[in-house]
């Protein structure tokens, strides 16, 4: 049962999201996932009023006879948003947690593909597999989508990239193209085989959620630090140069580690802090893609 509270946050967002894919996405999210719109499917002997600009003249060339490109209606896109609720995810100082920025994040990716007629679906995972909702079409699925991934509450604080890519590999038998909404805040070698095996079958779009405070530290003080997966706590003295030189450091090998991953994989990436401006850094990023087709 949805409280009142949850119930006008859905809305909210439904609303503020659905103004961006009209205005702005619906365009851009067709542009870059949705190009030529037929997909070749065989040939056949020429016949009379057939257009010549048909004509596949290598075929034609080997068989003697004029041979035509038959062309079939390009299906819809299966769209899949996974959604990383592992406990990292609850921290922000920008005003908002990468979990409230994340779940706004796949609403607007849900509505843009229910906008272009694609079929979306969800799955939720933390170290183990929370929810998952099979690719769908419609607006009342949308709202679905949208209040589940306001409304999660994960049983679990752990993170596993490594599983949730396994079981997208298992349960999406045809092409799709998966958003992978995480702050990846795992060592890449514990999900780069998997992120590498996924990105071979599936379009993969890693959406890296960040914090300031995850880059640089300021001058604070003593501050007591507590891993949120693992609660272990730590006390460290932020007023040391040498150490948040050390963090800064260790933070932006971390960063190179986790590109060098993506990379390799061939997966688009794009990092979208809580404090920035998502709407504009998801433009950017569909008309990068819509360039390089």
């Amino acid at each position: 049962m949805l409280d009142a509270e949850l119930l006008a946050r859905i809305r909210r967002i439904e609303l503020r999201t659905r103004r961006l894919v009209n205005t702005s996405f619906a365009g851009a999210y067709h542009s870059v996932f949705k190009g030529r719109g037929v997909a070749f499917e065989s040939v056949r002997p020429y016949q009379p009023g057939d257009d010549v600009r048909d004509i596949d003249w290598n075929v034609t060339a080997r068989a003697g006879e004029p041979y035509i490109k038959r062309y079939e209606e390009e299906r819809e896109l299966t769209v899949v948003i996974a959604l990383d609720t592992s406990a990292s995810c609850l921290f922000g100082t920008a005003g908002r947690s990468k979990r409230d920025l994340a779940a706004e994040l796949g609403a607007v990716l849900a509505l843009s593909a229910i906008s272009n007629n694609d079929k979306v679906g969800l799955l939720i995972f933390s170290d183990r597999i929370e929810q998952f909702i099979a690719p769908r079409k419609g607006r009342n699925h949308g709202l679905r989508l949208i209040r589940d991934l306001l409304a999660v509450r994960p049983s679990s604080q752990g993170t596993d990239l490594a599983l949730a890519l396994r079981t997208l590999s298992g349960l999406l038998r045809q092409r799709a193209i998966i958003f992978l909404l995480s702050d990846f805040l795992a060592a890449a070698q514990q999900y780069a085989r998997e992120l590498l095996i996924t990105g071979r079958r599936h379009d993969v779009v890693a959406v890296v959620l960040s914090d300031p405070l995850e880059a640089a530290w300021p001058s604070a003080g003593l501050v007591a630090l507590a891993d949120a997966e693992t609660g272990e706590r730590r006390w460290i003295d932020s007023s040391s140069e040498a150490w948040r030189r050390a963090f800064e450091a260790q933070a932006r090998r971390f960063r190179q580690s986790r590109d060098a991953a993506l990379t390799s994989a061939g997966v688009d990436s794009l990092e979208i802090p809580p404090d920035g401006d998502y709407a504009r850094a998801l433009l950017q990023f569909f008309r990068r893609r819509a360039r390089r087709r």
